[in-house]
């Protein structure tokens, strides 16, 4: 009975501090998302093959979102002035290692097999760098930015995602698109097209009017819009620290 009554105190610590001991992996001033607020849904595209790349990044070692404490407190603010549009987060990247960005600029750079030519459907991948799509360095790595959408509160998870699926291009109507559960702000995410400019008019105004909210709730607690993606946004002043350590899995969950 002892040793069962140690085996149970033992377990019963993990679980108090399985969190703990994950945030203390991070850098002091980081956190996960899902420890500040649970209810902002998370489809972590770089840790899986549903990007422009193919394939999950370099330092991706699980579909986690982390941040800097004050930005994530920022979008738990964003969450809950959500409620009253019946409306939620979703984010798709977070914090991203300097090694993913590397791996971005060798793929940008590399041939062009068409594999994922759904996500630059109008232009060649050569000049994805020199249109402002893809960078050598990132407010990503500095855990001040973040790509998101709008979904419904409580929606139904989406499909999960085929590889070997013929999706149509992110500038295609939203059901010929990879499955997303968000709401139809008139391209998918990383869609690398005019279309994706924030204020583009080639939208409906239904989608116009959707990332008009997004971008107005965000603004509200202090993200700021990059204007050639409707999906990206950053906290605080330009520059910071860039990390590269590697996102692992919440200890404990």
């Amino acid at each position: 009975m002892r040793t069962a009554a140690r085996c149970f105190t033992f377990l019963a610590l993990l679980a108090l501090t399985g969190p703990a001991a994950a945030a203390e992996r991070l850098p002091a001033g980081f956190v996960y998302l899902r420890d500040v607020d649970p209810s902002i849904a998370q489809d972590m595209r770089y840790a899986g093959s549903d990007n422009f790349t193919g394939h999950p990044l370099p330092g991706y070692g699980a579909g986690e979102c982390v941040l800097r404490r004050d930005v994530a407190q920022a979008l738990a603010q964003v969450q809950a002035d959500l409620v009253r549009e019946n409306l939620s987060l979703k984010v798709y990247d977070c914090y991203r290692p300097t090694r993913a960005v590397r791996a971005f600029m060798r793929w940008v750079q590399g041939a062009d097999d068409g594999a994922t030519k759904r996500f630059y459907p109008a232009l060649e991948k050569r000049d994805l760098f020199a249109s402002g799509y893809i960078a050598a360095h990132s407010a990503h790595s500095t855990g001040s930015a973040v790509d998101l959408t709008l979904i419904a509160r409580g929606a139904a998870p989406a499909p999960p995602f085929d590889p070997t699926a013929a999706y149509g291009p992110c500038t295609g109507p939203k059901a010929e698109r990879a499955p997303d559960n968000s709401l139809d702000m008139g391209t998918g995410f990383d869609c690398f097209d005019a279309r994706s400019h924030t204020s583009s008019g080639a939208n409906t105004p239904a989608q116009q009017r959707r990332r008009a909210l997004l971008v107005a709730v965000l603004r509200a607690r202090g993200l700021h819009n990059y204007f050639r993606e409707w999906w990206h946004f950053s906290f605080g002043p330009r520059g910071g620290q860039a990390y590269d350590f590697a996102i692992e899995g919440r200890a404990g969950r």
